[in-house]
């Protein structure tokens, strides 16, 4: 029997990255942190520190100034799920065989899990070691503390209830599609993507050919719409940070500057471990690595969102890293939603802080829980703006430590959502190269780029975005010098 994905041929998704080229040579980035600057000031200016104009008034004027910003978040919002969905479809439509999809899923989601569990302990080691709930000061506490009501005692013997763990696994199955889309259930969409694009390619070609082509069309315009939304992200920003300021103060906002600082720590060691695994897998040098995959970090800094920088995180995986193309454009689209191991340490970090905001100390039990919680819910969070805060708010209520101490974040949660979103996708990054050395292939890397780059022409030459049929690489004196450039520019670096 012929193995259906040699005779599917779909346009890879990095070529999707010219929409994004001209965001990163216009320093996007730059323009964000001025515009976040600009609000912070702004804020500060119509804030209650300084009282120039009463509180109502501030509050109204910060409500305009955030509608650019909510808007954007709308925008982002509102093309994850179809962007995720088309580019979960359609990467496992474009593997090199089904025999090599079976090996890279396997070991994908054991690397993703252990990922993810060594995330959160980073993040929790970091919190217990620096303590920055201990420098909060008391006045926030008596705020709330008489609406608060804490067993200490239940959080130290909280223990996990294995009976529920069976009912638990099945809500990850999706049995409402629709309904999982509706909620922003990623977890369960990224299942039904996988169950839909493993039945698409059980058919034969000439059937799968017209929802794959539809797919296609789904990408080009998410990333039409990203484009749109990004040209307003600095104003964005700009309006979000001064309505931030408006309602918080200065004060408050440096209140918390210990829990921030901790926060990059810890990400800064997720991102060291990195270092030292492309390092054993890939053989790239730590600073190389860092050069090459600058340009991806800077946008899913500027975009606060993985998905968003999808086409321009498989181009650096194949060009700059060398990663096969059947590898990350599985890898990828995959770990835009699932590999969350920021989200997982900035979720750790954010509890223990809160406890310890409270003085609740939590045992040994409710650690395990804590761990569990934040490992499933980071798998299954929307790669948007702004949820992180939502799924830490059911992690705290998991594991009993009051949701209240969410105040003391928001604060300075969307700037370091920014340097959440850059850790992840290097996550991504990292794990296509491992993946790439582990799973193997009966093509090279050389093989399968001439191969990415015929089917290229030959789409262009046809107008065609899905070629089924057999198809290889014919051009091959052409495609050796692109090759040899790739090389050569690897080399240089």
């Amino acid at each position: 029997m012929t193995d259906p994905l040699k005779t599917i041929h779909l346009k890879n998704l990095k070529y999707l990255s010219n929409h994004l080229k001209g965001l990163v040579e216009g320093r996007l980035w730059l323009k964000i942190i001025i515009g976040m600057f600009l609000g912070i000031l702004l804020g500060f200016v119509l804030g209650p520190d300084l009282k120039l104009i009463s509180r109502s008034v501030a509050e109204i004027v910060g409500n305009w100034l955030a509608l650019p910003g909510r808007f954007f978040l709308a925008l982002i919002q509102m093309i994850v799920i179809p962007l995720i969905v088309a580019s979960v479809v359609r990467g496992l439509a474009s593997g090199e065989s089904l025999e090599q999809l079976r090996k890279l899923g396997l070991r994908v989601v054991f690397y993703f899990i252990f990922t993810t569990i060594i995330a959160i302990l980073i993040g929790l080691t970091v919190a217990s070691i620096v303590r920055p709930g201990d420098y909060v000061a008391d006045s926030f506490v008596k705020e709330t503390e008489e609406e608060i009501i804490v067993n200490k005692e239940e959080l130290k013997e909280k223990k996990i209830d294995f009976n529920n763990i069976p009912g638990a696994i099945m809500t990850v199955i999706p049995q409402n599609p629709l309904g999982e889309m509706v909620n922003a259930e990623m977890l369960q969409v990224v299942i039904f993507s996988i169950i839909v694009g493993l039945a698409l390619i059980s058919l034969t070609p000439k059937q799968a050919k017209p929802l794959l082509n539809l797919l296609g069309s789904v990408q080009l315009v998410s990333m039409k719409v990203v484009k749109w939304a990004m040209q307003l992200a600095p104003v964005a920003v700009f309006g979000l940070m001064a309505q931030l300021t408006i309602k918080t103060g200065a004060e408050s906002l440096a209140g918390i500057g210990v829990y921030f600082l901790t926060v990059l720590l810890a990400l800064f060691l997720m991102l060291g471990l990195y270092l030292i695994i492309v390092f054993v897998f890939g053989g790239i040098k730590p600073w190389n690595f860092i050069v090459k995959i600058k340009d991806v970090q800077l946008l899913a800094f500027s975009t606060d969102s993985s998905v968003a920088t999808m086409p321009l995180t498989i181009k650096t995986a194949e060009e700059k890293l060398q990663v096969r193309p059947s590898i990350s454009q599985f890898i990828i689209p995959v770990g835009a939603t699932v590999n969350m191991d920021a989200t997982a340490l900035f979720q750790g970090v954010a509890t223990i802080f809160i406890a310890q905001v409270y003085s609740l100390e939590l045992g040994l039990g409710t650690l395990l829980i804590l761990i569990v919680t934040s490992v499933a819910s980071s798998v299954g969070t929307p790669a948007t703006p702004g949820v992180g805060i939502i799924v830490l708010v059911a992690v705290l209520k998991s594991v009993g430590v009051p949701v209240e101490g969410v105040a003391l974040i928001i604060g300075v949660d969307r700037i370091l959502e920014m340097f959440r979103t850059s850790i992840n996708v290097t996550g991504d990054l990292t794990a296509s190269v491992v993946m790439n050395k582990l799973v193997k292939s009966k093509q090279s890397y050389e093989e399968e780029v001439q191969y990415q780059e015929e089917l290229k022409r030959e789409q262009k030459k046809t107008g065609e975005d899905v070629i089924t049929g057999e198809f290889k690489a014919k051009n091959s004196s052409v495609i050796s010098g692109f090759v040899n450039k790739i090389k050569r520019n690897f080399n240089n670096h």
